[in-house]
């Protein structure tokens, strides 16, 4: 007597809570672009610790939605709608598109060249968000990850010469096609607690920088940063692991 194979059953459909949730998540990450329109008319009206501020926010949604995200289960809820490509538009505004508009509107860049210079950042960010690899599969960014806003924010506080910001963005801006790999902070497993901690004590020492701008003490700009420094000791560090 012969036996037909079981069927396998089909999976179940998400249901209109799961789904409900999974749009909330896209919400949230589609907000960051909100955020970013709201940064642009507080650089348009001068208002540029309002925009650093608004760009903090924005960071802290790109920060948190990925957990969101993963809890919610956007991709297999949703899968005809891509999360990451949202990312990635909402990520161009608020870290690349709204901190260079500042630096120039304030005058942060030179008159002469200051737009050759806005448009290598963005011409360089645009290929370091189309590239294949700019995310790789061991959770590390490749080429600099186009932290604008960190950029600006530390320019702006230190108020160095235009020619001098120039220099800074321009060689930032090259780093983008220099494949090393950068730290993903939330998700590269070494050292991953500690940098963790470490972001967030930085974190408030930036919202602290934010608020005293635009006279910053010097202890609070240079000691915060700790931060950056740790972030690119680690990642070259790493990135010479990997290469051999």
């Amino acid at each position: 007597m012969s036996s037909t194979p079981a069927a396998h059953p089909q999976p179940l459909a998400p249901s209109a809570l799961q789904q409900t949730l999974a749009w909330g998540v896209h919400f949230y990450t589609g907000s960051g672009a909100v955020l970013a329109f709201a940064g642009t008319v507080a650089v348009l009206h001068a208002d540029y610790r309002q925009a650093f501020l608004w760009m903090a926010a924005a960071t802290f949604i790109d920060a948190t939605d990925g957990v969101l995200a993963r809890l919610a289960r956007v991709k297999e809820t949703l899968p005809a709608f891509d999360g990451a490509r949202l990312d990635d538009i909402v990520d161009y505004l608020t870290y690349v598109f709204l901190p260079v508009l500042l630096l120039y509107h304030a005058g942060y860049l030179p008159s002469a060249w200051g737009i050759p210079v806005a448009a290598a950042v963005l011409l360089s960010s645009g290929y370091g968000f189309a590239s294949a690899d700019a995310k790789t599969t061991d959770n590390f960014f490749t080429g600099f990850p186009s932290y604008w806003n960190v950029v600006a924010l530390y320019l702006y506080a230190a108020a160095l010469p235009p020619a001098v910001n120039a220099a800074i963005l321009s060689a930032f801006a090259v780093l983008v096609f220099v494949r090393i790999g950068y730290v993903y902070p939330s998700r590269t497993p070494v050292l991953r607690g500690l940098t963790v901690a470490l972001g967030v004590v930085w974190a408030g020492m930036v919202l602290a920088l934010i608020y005293a701008l635009p006279a910053v003490s010097n202890p609070l700009l240079i000691g915060s940063l700790f931060f950056p420094v740790y972030y690119a000791v680690l990642s070259i560090w790493l990135h010479s692991r990997r290469a051999d």
